[in-house]
């Protein structure tokens, strides 16, 4: 099970740190993404860090802004994100691709002044 954690209310330009973490799952054994759905608009991935070797992926929104990130120790894996924009506004969702694939819970981010 995955729960998504970290969200809220942030003035643009701010910045949050997202948590995904793991109960029942070892997450060094999964590649993580994170997703966000935006009001009225479809889930699009934001970042994915791989198993095993941690290479990292980013969309283009998020480039130069989002770091994602995992610590093993505490089977969490971590999307920040600065510079926040209203257009990051949305529900994040963490998913985990392993031997079983493992949506969590979402967290709101809102992005307003």
């Amino acid at each position: 099970q995955l729960q998504a954690s970290g969200g809220g209310l942030v003035q643009p330009g701010g910045f949050l740190r997202l948590s995904c973490a793991a109960s029942g799952l070892n997450l060094a054994h999964y590649t993580i993404a994170w997703f966000r759905q935006a009001p009225g608009k479809d889930r699009e991935g934001v970042a994915c860090i791989t198993k095993s070797d941690d290479i990292t992926y980013y969309a283009d929104s998020g480039k130069g802004r989002f770091t994602i990130s995992r610590d093993n120790a505490k089977n969490t894996v971590y999307l920040h994100m600065n510079s926040l924009k209203s257009e990051d506004t949305g529900v994040y969702y963490c998913k985990g691709y392993g031997s079983l694939n493992v949506w969590g819970q979402g967290t709101m981010v809102t992005v307003s002044s």
